[in-house]
């Protein structure tokens, strides 16, 4: 097992990865303070994992309420739900929420916790690869609103972060190509040995080759670790880890919350946001053409929904949490393995990335 720390001084907290982890049940059980945990999962996830988490929780009592899977379901209509649970049951502010899923449980949780009676603890168990690398760690919980992807929301820790590989043997390949997207990111914009290594790794990664896919979680978990520790709440550095995700939000929005995959719409969105670099010569064709074959391996999509427009895209972006003073501020690489944000946006090279077939050109 290895162990990574999220450095926020008195709010720092773990993140264990490895394999059979559900078999150390003080893992858990270390990390809940009072006498009662309520679990977070939902249909899918339930009959594979539920009665392994909570027979890690003796001499605890344990509640779950089991939730619809889907990114559609991510709203304040469904987070109630977990408070209908949570005060059915009689959970008090001693008790701790538990996030059995991918992000979207993740998200949902968290935000219930930061919300239920002001601020309950709570701990995250992510079963899917992008789940395990991005949105479990960091804090960032929320809802969508159909006009804007995780728009309602709060800044708010876990307890601890624990990741069992094994949950990644039943996930779809789908889903493994959504959470290969962000680990790519993080080679992109923090690391690029890291992304030659993905490079030179994919094929086996895909085929779900449990040592290198350990690897990779814990380099993306240190690194997005790194980053929340010097801006926890997002007021510079950390907007880098939303590289891809601006086009990316913004077809999600458009086509419909769980039509393409979080990780689909960001693998995509990172694409765009290169072929705009490419444009602006801070990235080369060859080291285009090279993320779209990466990306191609991994099973993501390389070109945007045929029924969005340049305008479509503009006017999503519009409604992003980076946006400041009406200006869109896109994440863009300086060059491989090295991320800035900025608003200096050329609106002309912006428009010919965002044309139809751009991506397809190379």
């Amino acid at each position: 097992m290895i162990t990574v720390t999220v450095d926020l001084a008195d709010r720092s907290y773990p993140i264990y990865i490895g394999d059979q982890l559900f078999s150390q049940a003080d893992l858990l059980r270390r990390h809940i303070h009072g006498r009662q945990a309520m679990i977070v999962t939902n249909t899918t996830l339930a009959p594979l994992y539920l009665d392994s988490v909570k027979a890690m929780l003796d001499g605890v009592q344990v509640d779950e309420v089991i939730l619809p899977d889907g990114e559609s379901f991510k709203t304040l209509e469904t987070v109630n739900l977990i408070f209908d649970a949570l005060l059915g049951k009689g959970h008090n502010r001693t008790t701790t929420l538990i996030a059995l899923g991918g992000g979207v449980i993740g998200d949902m949780c968290g935000f219930a916790a930061a919300c239920y009676q002001r601020g309950v603890n709570f701990v995250q168990i992510p079963t899917t690869l992008l789940s395990q690398v991005d949105s479990s760690v960091g804090g960032k919980t929320g809802v969508n609103h159909p006009l804007g992807k995780n728009m309602i929301g709060a800044f708010y820790q876990p307890q601890a972060v624990l990741i069992n590989t094994d949950t990644l043997a039943t996930l779809p390949t789908r889903e493994l190509s959504a959470g290969m997207a962000e680990v790519i990111k993080y080679g992109l914009i923090a690391d690029k040995g890291f992304y030659r290594w993905i490079q030179q790794n994919i094929e086996a990664l895909m085929s779900g080759d449990r040592a290198l896919l350990a690897q990779a979680i814990q380099v993306s978990c240190e690194c997005k670790a790194d980053v929340v520790a010097k801006d926890e709440r997002e007021g510079g550095l950390r907007a880098i880890l939303n590289f891809g995700h601006t086009f990316g939000h913004a077809i999600e929005s458009h086509q419909g919350y769980g039509s393409w995959l979080h990780g689909e719409a960001v693998g995509t969105g990172m694409l765009m946001a290169a072929d705009y670099c490419a444009r602006t010569g801070k990235l080369s064709e060859s080291e285009l053409v090279e993320l779209k074959q990466l990306l191609i391996q991994a099973g993501l999509p390389v070109v945007p929904p045929a029924d969005m427009s340049a305008e479509d895209f503009i006017s999503r972006m519009s409604i992003d949490k980076k946006v400041l003073d009406g200006r869109i501020r896109l994440v863009l690489l300086e060059c491989l393995g090295s991320a800035v944000v900025t608003s200096d946006i050329d609106r002309e090279l912006l428009l010919e990335t965002l044309a139809a077939g751009a991506l397809e050109a190379y």
